[in-house]
């Protein structure tokens, strides 16, 4: 899912330099990549990328710093198998696969970015992460039960958007960290005390390589557009696991013939590998999600920015049984200094 960069001070306005306002909106594009959540590992427990705020993102390319807060939500309830829901009743217990019940997500993505110059910048992003997971695995009758809290994987890139005049095209890269615990176990239950899936653990224990690419422009004075794709490829195993290859890619149109809020539609895919190694549930993992995605951003100020999306499954499709949401909230502000 991404993150804020810097705020436009003249949104809903129009510029006389456009290839000023360009530029504003191309670092602005690449901070919301940069900043993309680390998504959807084994059992879809992260839900799909999202640029949180791109239309307020636009800031100039001048050196500065930009903090940013986000907070998610959602509630993974509808079991799935291919495209389809499945009723848990047709279950009879004990059963010889694990049925799991509900996975609630809290997740609050802390983001920092900075711009060295008009064609370099670097950004971090952290998430803190509480997630209640429910499930009766295989040969049992009764529900076993996990509560995760603490920081997850931390996210570094680097972003250069020299290719075009207008920095229109530009590209970034990095690393994910493996700065999340990944060895909790149940707590409650017939599997209290027993390993939880590392597809449900706060981080995956590996250092992963990501690259990115993104295009943006205007098809009016008041219409602007973007797109962009980013890959997540693990370089290693760690403990017996490793997560599947990962591909996001997003489109998104907003409007600017508003002073203060800024309306915005994205469109967001994400589609992922199976995950392998013997601590992997290699047949309930992978999958592809396409997301429709409404959200405002709104100007509080003339450095504080604000924003509201909601995620709405379009299209899903799972490996084996995996909980997927009916809808993800996402709120959030930025500020810089």
């Amino acid at each position: 899912m991404e993150h804020p960069d810097s705020y436009q001070s003249h949104i809903g306005s129009r510029s006389p330099r456009p290839c000023a306002r360009h530029r504003r909106l191309a670092a602005a594009t690449l901070f919301a990549v940069a900043l993309a959540p680390a998504l959807a590992n084994a059992c879809s427990t992260c839900g799909c990328s999202l640029n949180s705020d791109w239309s307020s993102q636009g800031y100039a390319t001048s050196s500065g710093l930009h903090l940013s807060v986000r907070e998610d939500y959602f509630d993974q309830s509808r079991l799935m198998h291919g495209t389809d829901t499945v009723n848990r009743s047709a279950f009879q217990y004990p059963a010889d696969e694990e049925v799991q019940r509900k996975t609630i997500n809290h997740t609050t993505l802390l983001g920092a970015d900075y711009n060295f110059s008009r064609y370099w910048g670097i950004s971090a992003q952290l998430p803190y992460t509480d997630r209640h997971h429910q499930t009766i695995a295989t040969g049992d009758t009764d529900i076993s039960t996990s509560d995760a809290r603490g920081i997850g994987d931390l996210r570094l890139l680097a972003r250069y958007q020299g290719f075009s005049e207008d920095a229109g095209l530009g590209m970034q890269f990095g690393v994910k960290l493996p700065t999340g615990r990944f060895t909790q176990n149940f707590a409650a239950g017939p599997q209290a005390g027993q390993p939880l899936d590392r597809g449900l653990q706060l981080g995956t224990g590996t250092t992963d390589a990501l690259i990115g690419v993104y295009k943006f422009g205007y098809l009016s004075d008041a219409l602007a557009y973007f797109g962009q794709a980013m890959a997540q490829v693990p370089l290693d195993a760690r403990s017996g696991f490793r997560p599947g290859n990962s591909l996001n890619i997003d489109f998104g149109v907003r409007y600017l013939g508003m002073k203060r809020i800024t309306p915005q539609l994205q469109l967001n895919i994400h589609s992922e590998r199976r995950e392998s190694g013997p601590q992997s549930d290699r047949p309930n993992s992978g999958a592809t999600f396409a997301y429709l995605s409404p959200g405002i951003s709104v100007k509080l100020g003339p450095r504080l920015n604000a924003f509201a999306f909601v995620q709405l499954p379009v299209w899903q499709r799972v490996n084996g049984l995996q909980l997927e949401p009916r809808r993800l909230w996402s709120v959030g502000a930025q500020y810089r200094f």
